[in-house]
């Protein structure tokens, strides 16, 4: 085997696929969140922290989504982008009137779709 087809293998194998790569993210952001909502001190950095990458995760699904290149159906397409909406929204008024039961919606969508991605629906 050439050393490029050794790194490329390597390589692979520790990126996994995309559908992977995305369930993990999921699983990181869902962690991240039930930490906070398990050590709830009242709204912190560590809150903060973790919303934002929530955040950013499901703005990226959203224009990932929205994009003219994306193989999916409108149907997928909406869906994404309908849960994106939801989460957006959760994540302001968790910001506004910050309450660690508000978390638990975020957190079970995460799993929820992370389980998806994964077969494990």
């Amino acid at each position: 085997m050439s050393n490029a087809a050794q790194a490329y293998s390597r390589t692979s194998q520790i990126t996994g696929n995309a559908r992977e790569i995305e369930a993990q993210a999921l699983l990181k952001a869902a962690k991240q969140l039930r930490d906070v909502q398990s050590n709830w001190a009242g709204p912190d950095a560590k809150m903060h922290k973790a919303l934002l990458f929530n955040r950013r995760l499901w703005t990226i699904f959203m224009s990932a989504a929205e994009a003219d290149t994306n193989p999916h159906s409108i149907e997928v397409r909406q869906n994404i982008a309908n849960i994106s909406i939801f989460v957006m929204h959760q994540t302001v008024d968790m910001q506004l009137a910050p309450d660690p039961s508000k978390l638990k919606p975020l957190i079970d969508i995460n799993c929820q779709i992370a389980a998806g991605l994964a077969g494990r629906t």
